[in-house]
């Protein structure tokens, strides 16, 4: 799947947020042709519309293809209709309505909305292949069994005849022009739809894309330079970091070698505080630095990790790799395929984008084929994912590797031939559209936005620095992504896009310790009691804070494990997330235990009352507060310890 969000996911990239307007009163509304009727529970009217499952007429059935329909709020008639269309692919858009909502908010006085679950998910039809669909780990000949329970129905989930369901829904509507956004696949669909039906478009959004084909693309080229990046950029602009010598990824390189020499059977406990047992070599360390799920975790870590591992603590580095196998994880908890199909994303897999083999052959030619393209990019491109080989590379999960996911699904009906979602060339309208990419992205990368930015003549790519994978949407990293958005819909013109600069780099861990005192010691502020052995002491518990934050994105059941020890909840309201830390220790020899409350926005001061037991000498109370969405935030600490007033400072975590 292309939207690499953890069961963070819950049901959708980004999670949801609450939608606190009042539903619609109770009667049916007609729009166009259609009588909707009130959404439960929701300021919406919801539809359908009866559709061909092959528009061509040559296999037969129905399917109903469900939306939702949220009326402009001010008097008058309504300007074009916003539509936005779902990552995964697999995930229902009507499931994300909340992100989608919130992003257009400030248009939907004159604006109309609507949300259509593409053939296949939500409620449209939703494809269940249940061995699949409850598998911890896609394999071939899973992939293969749901391709063949789905028959002749397999090739017809395709993103083209989803595109065209939303074209027969918005004539069905009367809906003239519409602006369309999407997020991850939902880039590849509005590019589809664009393509399919150009008339329809007053503008395009797309949020994370990359392209429908191009030369070599079924090899995914971008990955591996994107994700080289990523940490080169995150260790460079931190400067801990920047002064060790070398680029992150040479920081790597010896632990990558010890995991190839001495790959190593391991446990260890992800964000949720779920033990995970898994063998430690390179092609996991490959899913932890390609997969970007928990992103910002992983790219906040794995150079402190990478170096701790190669003195002996391999700790920080396992946890990573068990949060990456929970975050990779797209299921719903209850294997639920109303809020994300693996059918369907396995269909779509396997019948649009392009292949490194011939999707025409039966699958035991495929193999075949498949080996021989293999063989064929060690011997030309043997650096295509480095510092891993093309074998490490594939060891990762066949739906994140993509280049053996599909090679043993039933060969597609000569009248629904795979990879043909538009021709080898397709023509994209002349329509202004906005691609944002983020600059740390590697699962959309920058290269491949640029590519989709140059197939629209008037096509602009605005890069939103020191950003991860979609970037218009609440759960991102700044909100100049959707004040971007919201300008470019409403105008047509991008702008000022200076704040796409101003995202702070990421604060990266500095180093990880086994013991306090191999850490630096907090700053001493005026009037400061404790001396530096104590000052270490309240750097380890600022840290130990941190570290929990940095699992939040990652955790969906409110509750997780320190590094080394100790357990925290997690309680989330409107305004804020509190934590309560009860005896967590970052270090063997501290632990920490309090409660840590959190802005929910990107903005406001963390605050956090910590308790922290150690000997006589270094237990006591502190107070910690930083900023944050701001650039080399620094946290101020007071606070006895020992009985010795203690006032410093230190990098915020």
């Amino acid at each position: 799947m292309l939207c690499l969000a953890p069961a963070l996911l819950g049901i959708h990239c980004f999670g949801k947020v609450g939608t606190n307007a009042a539903p619609p009163a109770a009667r049916t509304r007609r729009v166009g042709s259609l009588e909707l009727r009130p959404c439960p529970n929701l300021p919406a009217y919801c539809g359908s519309l009866d559709r061909p499952l092959d528009p061509s007429g040559a296999i037969p059935g129905r399917i109903s293809i469900h939306f939702e329909y949220y009326p402009h709020s001010e008097a008058g008639k309504a300007l074009e209709t916003l539509v936005a269309t779902e990552g995964g692919p697999g995930y229902p858009a009507t499931l994300s309505r909340d992100d989608y909502l919130a992003l257009f908010e400030p248009l939907r006085r004159r604006h109309d909305v609507l949300l259509m679950d593409n053939r296949g998910t939500g409620q449209s039809g939703a494809v269940d292949c249940r061995d699949l669909q409850t598998a911890e780990k896609w394999t071939v000949e899973l992939t293969a069994a749901c391709g063949r329970s789905l028959g002749i129905r397999a090739s017809l989930y395709s993103t083209a005849y989803a595109a065209d369901d939303l074209a027969a829904i918005l004539e069905a509507l009367d809906a003239a022009k519409i602006d369309l956004y999407g997020d991850s696949y939902g880039t590849y669909f509005e590019q589809v739809f664009a393509v399919r039906h150009p008339n329809a478009l007053r503008s395009i959004v797309l949020d994370g894309a990359y392209p429908l084909n191009g030369a070599d693309y079924a090899w995914y080229p971008s990955y591996a330079p994107a994700m080289r990046d990523k940490f080169d950029i995150a260790c460079r602009r931190f400067p801990p970091c920047a002064r060790l010598p070398g680029t992150s990824i040479e920081h790597m390189l010896p632990m990558l070698q010890e995991l190839r020499s001495h790959p190593f059977p391991a446990m260890a406990a992800d964000s949720d505080g779920k033990e995970r047992e898994f063998t430690a070599d390179a092609s996991q360390l490959a899913i932890v630095m390609f997969g970007g799920a928990p992103a910002f975790a992983t790219a906040r870590e794995l150079d402190a990790a990478a170096r701790a591992f190669s003195g002996g603590d391999r700790v920080p580095l396992l946890r990573l790799m068990a949060e990456t196998i929970s975050g990779v994880d797209s299921r719903d908890p209850t294997a639920d395929s109303t809020k994300w199909s693996a059918g369907l994303a396995a269909a779509v897999m396997c019948q649009d984008p392009p292949q490194i083999f011939d999707m025409r052959l039966a699958p035991a030619l495929r193999i075949a084929d498949r080996d021989r393209a293999i063989a064929r990019r060690k011997a030309a491109l043997p650096n295509t994912y480095a510092p891993f080989t093309i074998d490490e590379y594939r060891g990762m999960p066949i739906d994140y590797s993509f280049i053996d996911q599909c090679v043993a699904w039933p060969v597609a009906p000569p009248t629904h031939p795979g990879s043909q979602v538009t021709g080898a060339d397709p023509h994209y309208p002349d329509v202004p559209a906005l691609i944002v990419s983020g600059e740390l992205d590697d699962i959309t990368t920058m290269a491949d936005g640029a590519a989709v930015a140059h197939a629209f003549k008037h096509g602009a790519q605005v890069r939103i620095a020191n950003s991860f994978h979609v970037n218009a949407l609440p759960r991102s990293r700044s909100p100049c992504g959707a004040q971007i958005v919201r300008r470019f819909i409403e105008t047509l013109e991008l702008g000022d896009t200076s704040c796409a600069a101003d995202v702070p780099p990421l604060r990266l861990v500095p180093r990880f310790a086994l013991h306090v005192a191999d850490l630096e010691p907090a700053a001493a502020a005026e009037g400061n009691r404790a001396g530096d052995a104590q000052l270490r002491w309240v750097q380890a518990a600022v840290q130990t804070a941190g570290d929990v934050l940095a699992r939040l994105s990652g955790n969906s059941t409110g509750q997780g494990v320190g590094l080394r020890g100790g357990t925290f909840r997690v309680v989330h309201d409107a305004t804020a997330i509190h934590v309560g830390l009860d005896q967590v220790r970052w270090t063997e020899d501290l632990a920490v235990s309090g409660k840590i409350d959190k802005p929910a926005a990107r903005s406001g001061s963390v605050h956090a009352s910590l308790h922290l037991a150690g000997t006589q000498e270094f237990t006591g109370d502190l107070t910690v507060e930083w900023p944050e969405g701001t650039p080399d935030a620094v946290a101020s600490i007071h606070g006895r310890l020992g009985g010795v007033t203690v006032l410093a400072s230190a990098p915020a975590p």
